[in-house]
């Protein structure tokens, strides 16, 4: 798992030097983890989630790096509702069974104007393309709630 998080970070490192905004939060449900979110410019971000694939089980770890794109966003008064795309990679399991995704996400927040603050639903496709043990699906849904603090 360290490496994965230092491979994380320098894939990361790059990006911050010119990133519009930093969130930090967490995210519940599958997977479940700390997130990251680091704007790129206006409407574009990469997502990083590291933790666990579900409480429920107590699976293995879990990371995933994401590239998403914002093609609308809804305007309130109190709130900005962003619609957003994505397209990245996964890696979960433990050190018996690696196993490596592609997933493709769609993201609905609740960004209040207020304060720093973003409420965020999402669902995702997720498609193993190795699994060292061959016992997962292939193919899975993810889903889940989170919520981030910008800076």
């Amino acid at each position: 798992m360290r490496k994965l998080v230092i491979v994380l970070a320098v894939l990361a490192l790059p990006v911050t030097a010119r990133a519009e905004g930093f969130g930090i939060g967490f995210f519940l449900g599958e997977p479940t983890g700390l997130d990251l979110k680091i704007d790129l410019q206006r409407r574009s971000a990469l997502d990083v989630v590291l933790g666990i694939t579900s409480i429920r089980d107590r699976d293995p770890l879990y990371a995933h790096l994401t590239y998403l794109v914002t093609p609308f966003i809804g305007q309130g008064q109190a709130v900005r509702v962003p619609l957003r795309l994505g397209i990245g990679g996964a890696i979960y399991g433990d050190s018996n069974d690696i196993n490596v995704g592609v997933r493709v996400p769609v993201e609905l927040g609740l960004a209040f104007r207020r304060t720093p603050l973003e409420i965020y639903g999402e669902l995702a496709l997720l498609l193993t393309l190795v699994d060292e043990n061959d016992n997962a699906e292939r193919l899975d849904l993810q889903g889940g709630g989170g919520l981030r603090f910008y800076f």
